[in-house]
């Protein structure tokens, strides 16, 4: 279900504080209230003035883009509602100059009245009829011919590079023919697909009545909520959802959208760009950049620019797109030259909303070092530490493990509530790697310290944060423990010798953190079970499932609940998930 939460004063209000907001951010700005236009201050008059708009809610787009070496203006809409003629009409004679005005729309509704307003100036204005002129840019190639024969291809994420490519000749003075020109033709050489996994909610409006499932994605939906043409169920991988996104825009095949000339024969130049819709995280961008500069690698497409960011989003949807700019060969006849056209878009812009872009292509993926040489083996006759009884130790590992997996569900819904969210995962991380460990043999039962400190170095790599640093001290600690209470004579690890090595550990474990018991951390029951440990295995482990418990009704004192309101945790009743974290693996033992 979309998030239906928003901080503003109010829905009516929200488009003016925006751009408000934004003139503080960027001075460059003068606003107009009323019609909603956000232009430069000071305009140089001799160039051709760029202006653009249309529904708010896509920020930056439009009016983040105003500045020097990009646009003169923007007109904004209620939120994915068109600005009316009158507005635009405003906008435009807030810029008119002698070298002409360059209007770009990209939606049906904008188009009408960006279209009324250029031709109402043009017949008050007779002398000056031809100085403004009108470009629609529809880069989406969800909508095949067919369906938008009429309406014609929306606008989406690719419009941004005919505003970057036209504001940055217009600033060199080129005349307002060749901006329009170039315009014109970046514009017809843009293709842009998105998918989402959840439509957006407007503020102010009553909440959706459809959603998507949480198994489900969207291709092809608009960034004004409008439905997609397919939805995907369950959700692929990126490295099997990006090459389907970029079949509709690289397609020759497709009669219904083989929109650009792609040749497909080694010879196609694109600048790639990946757009967040809003409301994915920039960890997740960076993935979908890497998916999709390697699979057009794979289809042997030259990548000579990438951009990735937010530059056209549809409110918090959670989503992205992809846009191909398809750049002119030697050989076209009337294109302008592809190094001119990457030399305008890495030319500077001084606005908030386009992205630092390297002005370069991206690298090759730098192959992956080495892994490290693994330890030597021990020779035939040297003996370590082993399990009294191997097998039986290999099955409690595993048990130990698969319940750790079964809990995470559990553990991170208490985690959401008392920490940070994340404990379950890394908890299922840390016993996935030792699955992994004890599959490749490097847990066997045979050699104690070798499968303990295999361990350590599992919480160290695949955990990550206080958990997996904790878990990786105790461990290695415990190994140090097991061959100091050996004393160098290898024998099998009997009760006493483990009830020394626990000891020692958590002795070891207490110089590197300050939380004891209670503390409601994973020390609690940690404590709890080498405490209770010389009288018996069970008896500990019972007395570490009651600390673990107890921790409902222990004050933080240390560890990731201490941020956390006292009063609602005491409301909420839930244990510390790391406590419950051992808890589970002490009991599956």
């Amino acid at each position: 279900m979309a998030l239906q939460k928003h901080l503003l004063n109010a829905a009516e209000t929200l488009v003016v504080d925006s751009l408000t907001g934004l003139c503080a951010v960027n001075n460059q700005l003068a606003f107009d209230p009323p019609n909603k236009v956000v232009y430069k201050s000071k305009l140089d008059r001799s160039k051709v003035a760029l202006i653009c708009g249309g529904g708010s809610g896509h920020e930056p787009s439009h009016a983040g883009f105003v500045g020097e070496g990009m646009l003169s203006a923007a007109v904004c809409g209620n939120v994915f509602a068109s600005p009316n003629p009158a507005q635009v009409r405003r906008g435009i004679d807030l810029v008119e100059n002698d070298a002409g005005c360059v209007c770009l729309s990209n939606y049906t509704g904008d188009v009408l009245n960006f279209g009324l307003a250029a031709e109402q100036y043009a017949a008050e204005h007779a002398e000056k009829s031809n100085n403004v002129k009108f470009i629609v840019v529809g880069d989406d190639v969800a909508v095949g011919r067919t369906q938008g024969g009429i309406v014609g291809r929306r606008g989406l994420a690719g419009v941004v590079l005919v505003y970057k490519i036209a504001g940055a000749l217009a600033a060199q003075g080129a005349s307002l023919d060749e901006v329009y020109n170039v315009a014109q033709w970046v514009a017809g050489r843009i293709g842009t697909i998105g998918v989402g996994l959840e439509h957006c909610h407007v503020p102010g409006t009553a909440p959706p009545t459809q959603s998507l499932s949480a198994s489900e994605i969207e291709i092809g939906l608009g960034i004004h909520n409008e439905a997609g043409n397919t939805r995907l169920s369950p959700i692929p991988p990126l490295s099997e959802l990006v090459p389907q996104l970029l079949d509709y825009i690289t397609s020759t095949s497709d009669a219904e959208r083989a929109f650009l000339p792609f040749k497909n024969d080694d010879t196609d130049e694109v600048v790639l760009l990946v757009n967040n819709l809003g409301g994915m995280s920039e960890l997740e961008i960076g993935g979908v950049v890497r998916a999709a500069h390697e699979e057009l690698a794979h289809r042997r497409i030259v990548v000579s620019r990438v951009l990735a960011g937010s530059f056209m989003t549809s409110l918090n949807m959670p989503g992205f797109s992809l846009s191909l700019a398809l750049l002119p060969r030697a050989e076209e006849a009337g294109a302008p030259n592809a190094s001119a056209l990457l030399s305008l878009l890495d030319a500077p812009a001084q606005t908030p909303g386009w992205k630092w872009n390297a002005g370069a292509p991206p690298v090759t993926p730098t192959p992956l070092a080495p892994p490290p040489a693994p330890p030597a083996k021990k020779s035939a006759g040297a003996a370590g530490i082993a399990a009294t009884q191997p097998a039986e130790f290999l099955a409690a590992v595993q048990r130990a493990c698969a319940a750790l997996a079964a809990a995470e569900p559990e553990i991170t819904r208490m985690d959401t509530i008392a920490g940070d969210g994340d404990c379950g995962l890394t908890l299922k991380a840390g016993a996935q790697g030792v699955i992994r460990e004890i599959d490749a043999r490097n847990i066997t039962g045979t050699d104690l310290v070798a499968d303990v400190v295999a361990i350590s170095k599992v919480a160290e790599t695949h955990m990550g944060g206080t958990s997996g640093a904790l878990y990786s001290i105790f461990f290695s600690a415990l190994a140090q423990g097991i061959q100091a209470a050996a004393a160098g004579n290898a024998p099998a690890a009997t009760p006493e010798l483990w009830g020394a090595a626990l000891a020692a550990a958590l002795q070891k474990l207490y110089t590197y953190t300050r939380a004891r018991p209670p503390s409601r951390t994973l020390v609690d029951p940690l404590a709890a079970f080498v405490d209770a440990y010389p009288a018996g295995f069970a008896q500990a482990v019972e007395a570490a499932a009651a600390a673990a418990q107890h921790t409902v009704h222990v004050a933080a004192k240390a560890g990731r609940s201490a941020y956390v309101d006292s009063a609602m945790l005491s409301r909420e009743k839930v244990p510390d998930p790391g406590a419950w974290g051992v808890k589970t693996i002490l009991e599956a033992l």
